[in-house]
């Protein structure tokens, strides 16, 4: 079983990454949960979901010790670094968290600046397409092909064809390396 947390302030798309996970795992036929969080002011304010996906059912949707935090800025990273299990992986957005901030020295950390890439990508609300790319790069949860593909088919079944995000994906894998 993959345990994520996706984190970050409310218009980042957090909900989103995270239903694109599920979505992801359901076509590989895994099993998976999602449990949403978020304050009432939504846009702007904190938001973060846990996600599971297994190959066998799944018993709680409670994390407490996650293999992958997933962050778009530093308050969620202040929030869930000590969740992740020794070895687990953080996604960090530099866009929006220092460079120089210190990290565990018992987790892999992977930077990347999600937010630049999408604003240069003219596509704002593609960040979390980014960070997914990012994701894809640095875990072997997806084959990023199959990865980006549910991820387009997610939104053609939304009615919309955002070609920008598969631009966005591939410059998140680029930064990863």
């Amino acid at each position: 079983m993959t345990e994520i947390i996706c984190a970050g302030f409310g218009g980042q798309g957090i909900l989103t990454a995270g239903m694109l996970l599920i979505h992801a795992g359901m076509k590989n036929g895994q099993n998976v949960i999602f449990y949403p969080s978020y304050g009432s002011e939504m846009r702007g304010g904190t938001a973060n979901c846990s996600v599971k996906i297994s190959d066998k059912k799944i018993a709680s949707p409670v994390i407490r010790q996650a293999d992958i935090v997933f962050t778009m800025n530093a308050p969620a990273i202040d929030k869930f670094e000590s969740m992740l299990k020794p070895g687990g992986l953080l996604l960090v957005n530099t866009s929006l968290v220092d460079e120089n901030r210190t990290y565990r020295d018992d987790i892999r950390v992977v930077k990347a600046p999600v937010t630049d890439i999408a604003n240069e990508l003219e596509n704002p609300r593609g960040a979390n397409i980014a960070m997914l790319g990012v994701l894809a790069a640095s875990s072997d949860l997806f084959d990023p092909e199959f990865l980006i593909g549910q991820i387009n088919g997610y939104f053609e079944g939304r009615g919309r064809k955002i070609p920008a995000n598969e631009a966005c994906f591939r410059k998140g894998m680029e930064a990863a390396k």
